[in-house]
């Protein structure tokens, strides 16, 4: 069952707006994990700036605009917010977004349209309803409609490429290819083409990206844990392999990102 509450991929949690996520119904739970609706209302000329670390998969997204698939993500980013919007999505399971879209690493690190017209207007009409709660229900409800007509089961290798994820997400002692192939019973060969087909990443940067956000988190939430106490739990050779992956996708070192990790999650102004 996806765990609602799992905040890893967001870099400072006190900046997020009005947020809800979903748990996708158990019938649809092998394509989607969780469906989540942001809502932001500022005053003219304020930006909230969301740094991001996503999770090594994809998301459809449903915006007042229209309909995309953002594909997995190879670094951290970030989302500038202004004025009052929502957006309402789904993060994909890596049989979904198989299902979605048949070259999973062309949508890397992008998005792309989706043409569901009929999606966007059902999803827009909810999130017009002036009980936002009933709103965002109906807006999701929409969502998972949609999901459960055009994302078909997933097939052997689909099934396979999930139960990577699921490994990966909860055995944080596991860092290395071989070890996930052992545990999934299967050859390294596997587990690299159900990556490729179903992710859009290599199984590597899948683990690499779950053991980063998981050291970002201790970071933000244990100021008495060192960071190489951090790189020792989560598997890293020493210190200065994790301190190497942060710079690489964060574009800072670990330090620095603790130092801004304050209570509030207000990064200073760049």
């Amino acid at each position: 069952m996806a765990d609602l509450e799992d905040r890893r991929g967001v870099l400072f949690p006190g900046r997020l707006p009005v947020f809800a996520r979903e748990a996708a119904p158990p019938r649809l739970a092998d394509r989607v994990r969780w469906c989540w609706v942001p809502r932001w209302d500022l005053p003219p000329g304020e930006v909230s700036r969301q740094h991001l670390l996503p999770f090594p998969a994809a998301n459809l997204v449903v915006g007042p605009d229209g309909v995309e698939l953002a594909g997995p993500t190879t670094r951290a980013s970030h989302v500038d917010l202004v004025g009052t919007g929502w957006v309402v999505g789904a993060l994909l399971r890596p049989a979904g977004l198989a299902a979605l879209h048949p070259r999973p690493r062309e949508v890397r690190d992008t998005t792309v349209p989706v043409a569901a017209p009929d999606l966007q207007r059902d999803v827009a009409a909810a999130m017009a309803r002036p009980d936002e709660d009933a709103g965002r229900r109906g807006a999701v409800a929409a969502l998972l409609a949609w999901a459960e007509e055009h994302l078909p089961a997933p097939d052997e290798v689909g099934r396979l490429a999930n139960a990577l994820e699921d490994v990966v997400a909860a055995d944080r002692g596991l860092v290395r290819v071989d070890q996930l192939a052992r545990h999934l019973g299967v050859s390294t060969r596997a587990v690299q083409r159900a990556a490729e087909r179903c992710i859009g990443l290599p199984p590597l940067a899948v683990i690499r990206r779950y053991r980063l956000q998981e050291a970002a988190q201790r970071l933000r939430e244990e100021p008495g844990t060192t960071v190489a106490q951090v790189a020792a739990d989560l598997g890293y050779a020493d210190q200065a392999h994790l301190a190497h992956d942060f710079r690489a996708v964060l574009g800072r070192t670990a330090r620095d990102y603790r130092s801004t990790s304050r209570a509030d999650g207000d990064p200073p102004p760049p």
